[in-house]
């Protein structure tokens, strides 16, 4: 059986990519769909499966509809891993994704099979495949309880209290001009 052999790799790459990962959670979150798009390049293409399948403008137009519904939503990279090739890059980022709508809780672990550019603006998102490794449907759990009581609540957009973060509003802001 052969696996992926450790390889050299420009540390700076490594985190960009995954500062890349990263912020593509954070947008999906917030409905920053501005940051979303800016992550991708222009012939970026995102490959959902039958959910959905189309060019990155075409996935930031689908997203807010598909993700009307839910109240509560949170992705997060657990694991990555990077080859690199010059200006060219692939990896695969380890996801969970917590949904909550309503009275039901889906969480979905996978993983985005990535194939990356360097573009003048640095690393950008070329082709996304979703990989679904793990399903969970289950009755939401009341929200509280004694850990809960007085603590902030998260929201879809930039209500959200990271925002309330002088410099997260600041860089929010100026990717808005």
């Amino acid at each position: 059986m052969t696996g992926l052999r450790p390889q050299p790799l420009d540390p700076a790459d490594h985190l960009e990519l995954q500062r890349l990962g990263y912020l593509y959670c954070h947008a999906v979150d917030r409905g920053d769909l501005t940051l979303l798009r800016s992550l991708y390049t222009d012939d970026g293409y995102d490959d959902h499966g039958a959910m959905f399948s189309g060019t990155a403008d075409d996935y930031v137009a689908w997203l807010p509809k598909m993700l009307a519904g839910v109240d509560v939503i949170r992705h997060e990279i657990t694991n990555a891993l990077f080859v690199v090739d010059s200006d060219r890059a692939q990896g695969q980022l380890i996801n969970n994704a917590y949904h909550r709508m309503g009275t039901t809780e889906v969480v979905i672990g996978g993983r985005y099979l990535d194939t990356y550019r360097r573009t003048p603006g640095g690393w950008r998102i070329q082709h996304r495949s979703l990989v679904l490794d793990t399903f969970q449907q289950r009755e939401a759990s009341e929200a509280g309880g004694f850990i809960g009581k007085g603590v902030a609540r998260g929201t879809k957009d930039a209500t959200d209290p990271g925002y309330a973060l002088e410099l997260f509003a600041r860089v929010a802001a100026e990717a808005g001009d």
